[in-house]
């Protein structure tokens, strides 16, 4: 899939997940403890355990992967440079499909930065 617009992508995105929460609440609520912690600080920042997510995002070509943690990597103060190393380890690992997924998360950067 391609997104056109990255922010209308999140927002409608976060719609879904809105409407999916609320039919499973316990699961959504396991899920998002699972998350907080996952990407508190420990010995790596958050904003490393951003970027190797969107990473990850790109290598399972998962576009909601990419927006939503574009968009908290760039929260964290990531810069253009450091998702776009990010992409190229994510290319590194995942080849061609990466390839093309991280242009798209460069494109996510470009809009939600």
């Amino acid at each position: 899939m391609s997104v056109s617009n990255w922010n209308e992508f999140v927002d409608q995105t976060n719609l879904r997940m809105a409407a999916l929460r609320n039919e499973i609440p316990a699961q959504a609520k396991g899920f998002g403890e699972l998350a907080r912690v996952a990407m508190a600080p420990g010995a790596l920042d958050t904003k490393t355990k951003e970027l190797i997510a969107l990473g990850i995002g790109i290598t399972a070509r998962c576009d909601g992967c990419i927006a939503f943690h574009v968009r908290a990597a760039v929260k964290q103060g990531a810069t253009r440079k450091e998702i776009c190393e990010a992409i190229g380890v994510a290319v590194y690992m995942g080849g061609g499909p990466s390839m093309i997924y991280g242009a798209e998360a460069l494109k996510a950067y470009e809009e939600l930065s």
